[in-house]
């Protein structure tokens, strides 16, 4: 039975995911920022967004409350700063990218979104007793690009890890490593 080689030419494209993917983390994160913009926009312009201001749906409550800053920064304007390097680091083409230091990247600012939207959604529920759509936009879109993030992370780091181990053996028609030619130029000495 012959031996398979590995297939260097299709590991050159990078990690393999499904090609919807990328693109559908990348329009999530566009409205990300979409979102996030007007609601960076309405703070500083002073004016409410345009949501329901009476009962548990209460954008004016939720926005205007102590909750919607955090170390003096509007948390509109953090959220603007997140989506933007969420933006960034979505781009597909980077998800073909073979460095796992991105696809680390990638997950460490999925998990560390999804941590600031629990602690919203609870600041939201359970101290101000009202929500705001705007902000419930942004959450959900959160959720869901830490699924694909997370989902699919795994492949996003092993072709890389499997890339990196792989060394052709030079006596099977692999190139020969710098090492392996000073070896065999001492050998023939």
């Amino acid at each position: 039975m012959a031996e398979v080689e590995p297939d260097v030419e299709a590991d050159e494209a990078g990690p393999w995911v499904p090609v919807w993917r990328p693109v559908a983390a990348f329009v999530l994160a566009l409205v990300g920022f979409g979102i996030s913009m007007y609601l960076t926009l309405d703070h500083f312009s002073g004016v409410l967004p345009a949501c329901p201001a009476t009962g548990f749906i209460n954008c004016q409550a939720v926005t205007t409350s102590t909750y919607s800053y955090i170390l003096h920064v509007p948390v509109a304007l953090a959220g603007l700063i997140f989506y933007t390097a969420t933006v960034a680091i979505n781009w597909p083409p980077l998800w073909r990218v073979r460095a796992k230091a991105v696809a680390w990247a990638r997950l460490v600012m999925s998990v560390g979104g999804m941590g600031f939207i629990l602690y919203l959604l609870s600041a939201e529920l359970f101290s101000i007793k009202a929500i705001c759509l705007w902000c419930t936009g942004v959450h959900i879109v959160t959720f869901l690009i830490f699924v694909l993030v997370v989902t699919s992370f795994p492949a996003m780091v092993a072709p890389a890890a499997a890339w990196e181990e792989w060394e052709p053996d030079p006596h099977e028609g692999g190139e020969l490593e710098a090492e392996d030619v000073e070896t065999e130029d001492a050998a023939r000495r």
